[in-house]
């Protein structure tokens, strides 16, 4: 019996998934990486001579007392209701509620007070609100 010999194939790789996934992986890469123009130019600026002039920054500064009495950029209220705080605020701000809006107030100040503060700044629009806090010393 003569049985006819079958023809080997050629062994050999096959790049086509291979070139898919370093494709996929370059695509992935391009749109993950952010690139950062930086220009470096060396620039030498001119000199002048003249008086260093400060910038006034406007700002809403509420300082709260331990009896819950309010001031308004060192300014005192009449009283410390809810409405006179936020008519003294919409006054001073004079409708830009870009404005920093900074409260200050006492340890021992009732936190119902800082929260009425915080609720005028939050009806008026400001949105860049600061509690300001004093740095914990060392020495304790």
């Amino acid at each position: 019996m003569k049985f006819k010999r079958q023809r080997s194939q050629e062994v050999g790789v096959d790049l086509t998934p291979l070139i898919d996934v370093v494709f996929l992986l370059l695509i992935f890469f391009m749109v993950s990486t952010t690139f950062t123009r930086e220009s470096h130019l060396k620039v030498e600026l001119p000199e002048a001579n003249g008086d260093v002039v400060e910038a006034e920054v406007r700002q809403i500064d509420v300082v709260i007392n331990a009896q819950g009495q309010y001031s308004l950029n060192e300014r005192a209220l009449v009283n410390n209701r809810l409405e006179t705080l936020e008519r003294a605020v919409r006054e001073l701000s004079e409708g830009d509620s870009s404005l920093p809006f900074i409260i200050t107030a006492d340890a021992n100040t009732p936190h119902q007070f800082v929260v009425r503060a915080m609720d005028v700044a939050g009806r008026l629009g400001f949105a860049k609100l600061s509690i300001t806090t004093e740095r914990i010393s060392e020495e304790r």
